[in-house]
């Protein structure tokens, strides 16, 4: 403990120093990806985020407003939800929790919420193939003995790929007898699965979760090279090799796949699945490499270290003063270079709220850990935003455990109740102002001074990218605009606080603190 209280000490007075942004883009006049902002603005969740307690399938309204306030959702579903006896398919219900997928996606779908469907761990009876000492849900999503380098190794789960795509993506000319759905009750009265296809609730699916999974030793981590034969499989049946009904391209050719999200942002592990799908998948008609994903996907959470695999976190730190900026740019370098600038998400990032988290938001001054989670979360969505990302989502909607000092346990933007806590209310006050905008160019670096565009409006948002409580002054210069509107975030409200000022020759003197503040130009 006195090590820690050392450590953080010195960290403190480093950071008390005016921070080192040379990994900050800078200002300019080129036209950026018009990327709404709300892309940032995702968050990872589960099926009972959707439903109340006991009631699988009747949508939890109050629930439902809170996912709105979101600009998308990452659903993980594991696979045995839909697949708990092999080559026997339930969706609505599933027999493994009896959940109705077909109701969730449906209501989000309406929602205009865009949905990422993660399909991950093994379903028991793949598990169980493996001897019991190594049984773990997590495994590799072949059975146990597989030649993992074999795309073959992998048809369970890009058959699985197949029937969720068949179902809830978006063609309709697919034959039936290709479709594999236990139609069977479990017990009279229960409800009975239905043949569904094409119901284009879908656009996005996810082969898979951090394959890269070191801590839990060779049962569970895969090469690059043989993820990428995983994915082969699972992309497009290794281009058809496998059947007819294998893959989810097989079933949908419009459905984007996701590579599962790195546990280790190293874009070094994407380029040797490239090298892979060249040797192995070959050249398209247009002389690019054939690729069996669409999204360069990696996990990233702002702390104290280099994101490599020896690396050990302690704190938390705001979004700026972490590498996570200089790695986005890495990751879209490598997409620019090789991929002919595939889109790049993180699709898992956040903070805890727990005192002795090596992931926690820190108090600030007056701010609690909580306040701090909001700013730091709001800032990482602003920061990749600025350098271009195409997406980000936050883990997660609600805790595993509140008490839990265990990282990620308590990052949650809900509490048990699922009452908003102030990380959910600046999400949602910077959707509805700011969602629908996308980021222009970086004006200055301390204070940051963003600019955001939707057709002829303007908004700027100005932070002081530090984490000790430091506060400054900008002149922002508004042109011939004689007035602005000042929007403040509030801690429990759902909409910013708004004030219309009158500029002075355009010039308007506002004060920033760390806590993102966004001016309207009129």
């Amino acid at each position: 403990m006195k090590y820690i209280l050392v450590f953080l000490i010195l960290l403190t007075a480093l950071y008390c120093k005016k921070p080192n942004n040379n990994d900050l883009p800078k200002a300019t006049h080129t036209a950026p990806p018009s990327i709404p902002f709300k892309n940032y603005l995702g968050i990872n969740l589960f099926e009972w985020d959707f439903v109340e307690p006991n009631l699988q399938q009747v949508i939890s309204e109050r629930k439902m407003h809170l996912v709105k306030g979101f600009g998308g959702i990452r659903h993980y579903l594991d696979w045995e939800k839909i697949e708990l006896t092999e080559g026997k398919f339930t969706f609505n219900p599933s027999h493994s929790g009896s959940w109705h997928y077909d109701s969730m996606y449906e209501r989000t779908k309406k929602e205009n919420v865009d949905i990422l469907v993660c399909l991950k761990t093994i379903p028991p009876w793949l598990m169980n193939t493996y001897p019991e000492g190594e049984r773990d849900y997590e495994n590799v999503p072949a059975p146990y003995g597989s030649n993992r380098s074999d795309p073959a190794s992998y048809i369970l789960q890009a058959k699985a790929g197949f029937q969720f795509a068949a179902r809830y993506g978006s063609n309709t000319n697919i034959d039936q007898s290709l479709i594999s759905l236990n139609t069977n009750s479990r017990w009279p009265g229960d409800e009975a699965n239905v043949i569904k296809i094409g119901l284009g609730m879908i656009k996005y699916i996810e082969c898979d979760n951090e394959r890269d999974k070191w801590w839990k030793g060779p049962k569970a981590e895969q090469s690059a090279e043989e993820y990428a034969a995983n994915l082969s499989a699972f992309y497009d049946g290794h281009k058809g090799k496998l059947g007819n009904n294998v893959g989810v391209k097989t079933a949908d050719p419009s459905m984007k796949v996701v590579m599962a999200g790195l546990s280790i942002p190293d874009p070094s592990y994407v380029a040797r699945m490239i090298e892979w799908c060249r040797k192995n998948r070959g050249l398209r008609a247009d002389g690019s490499i054939d690729l069996c994903f669409d999204v360069i996907n990696y996990h990233i959470y702002p702390n104290d270290t280099d994101h490599t695999k020896t690396s050990k976190a302690t704190v938390g730190v705001a979004p700026e003063l972490s590498s996570i900026g200089r790695i986005a740019d890495d990751f879209l370098k490598m997409s620019k270079a090789q991929t002919k600038n595939m889109e790049v998400w993180v699709t898992e990032t956040g903070y805890d709220v727990a005192t002795g988290s090596i992931q926690r938001a820190i108090p600030i001054g007056n701010k609690s850990s909580f306040i701090t989670q909001a700013d730091w979360n709001l800032r990482t969505a602003l920061l990749y935003a600025r350098h271009r990302i195409n997406k980000s989502v936050f883990y997660m909607l609600d805790d595993v455990n509140l008490n839990s000092n265990v990282q990620f346990s308590s990052s949650g933007f809900v509490n048990a109740d699922y009452s908003p806590r102030p990380s959910w209310y600046y999400m949602q006050q910077a959707k509805s102002l700011l969602g629908d905008y996308s980021y222009d160019q970086t004006l200055n670096s301390d204070p940051l001074v963003d600019l955001y565009k939707l057709k002829d409006k303007e908004i700027y948002v100005l932070t002081i990218p530090d984490q000790v409580g430091r506060t400054g002054k900008y002149t922002l210069d508004l042109g011939k605009s004689k007035q602005a509107i000042i929007h403040t975030l509030q801690q429990d409200k759902e909409k910013m606080s708004s004030t219309t000022v009158a500029t002075l020759q355009g010039k308007l003197e506002i004060s920033v603190t760390e806590t993102p503040i966004f001016i309207e130009k009129l």
